[in-house]
């Protein structure tokens, strides 16, 4: 079985080094770059199962190289767990043109980090490829070869995006707690909140358009997708 391989683009040498040694002891192959141009490229040539990737970098930040990776068919479907030091960039490192598929605030301390790198780089087993693919209300997800479109014109989902996407469209008008929506989209990652579904969320919603509201909110609850006949029903009353 290949090492999964990990990119750490993190210009504080020290964190990067401690970083680099828990992931090499647990049987990653890690590769590492200082700063923004270097790791950009690193992607690109290496094409990793996830990048570890600090917001302020020299010579070009984060976001910038996020958006890169998402914007080339080669890396967009690279996991991407964010470093930010502000709890207020959140927003904006999760999701929208960005699509980070998990953030951490620094000062973080390792195990959680270590977790929840582990719960990224799981997937669930297999299943058939029929089970794989849900179509409803002019969006197909289709889990297993990392496909979504709307109205046949695809478009670009994070890999937690989709996943979250064909779940709720898998059982459509169940509502789903956010804590069953984080075990289904990442395994059981106890170091995740709350908030990190609520993200991703807002940013399926902007990608959906007008589609966005087949996802529902359910106060104090969760979410759940609602196919558009249902809606249709609904609004043709007085």
């Amino acid at each position: 079985m290949a090492q999964e391989r990990i990119l750490i683009i993190e210009d504080e040498k020290a964190l990067a080094d401690i970083l680099e040694y828990n992931l090499v002891r647990e049987g990653y192959q890690v590769f590492t770059a200082n700063d923004g141009v270097e790791g950009l490229e690193k992607a690109q040539a290496v094409e990793p199962d996830l990048v570890v990737l600090d917001i302020m970098l020299p010579s070009m930040d984060g976001l910038q190289i996020c958006t890169q990776l998402r914007s080339n068919p080669h890396t967009q479907n690279i996991r991407i767990l964010m470093l930010t030091a502000k709890a207020e960039e959140v927003d904006e490192v999760v999701g929208f043109s960005m699509g980070a598929d998990d953030y951490v605030i620094k000062p973080y301390k390792l195990h959680p980090l270590m977790h929840r790198i582990k719960a990224l780089l799981r997937r669930p087993l297999g299943e058939s490829m029929q089970n794989d693919l849900v179509e409803s209300c002019g969006i197909c997800v289709d889990r297993l070869n990392h496909v979504a479109s709307l109205e046949n014109a695809q478009i670009v989902l994070t890999p937690t995006e989709l996943r979250l996407l064909w779940f709720l469209m898998k059982q459509p008008e169940r509502t789903y707690s956010r804590l069953e929506l984080l075990e289904a989209c990442r395994g059981e990652d106890n170091c995740s909140t709350e908030r990190t579904i609520d993200v991703h969320m807002k940013s399926l919603r902007q990608k959906l358009g007008e589609r966005a509201v087949l996802l529902q909110t359910v106060r104090g609850v969760g979410y759940r997708y609602v196919p558009m006949a249902k809606f249709e029903m609904v609004d043709e009353g007085p």
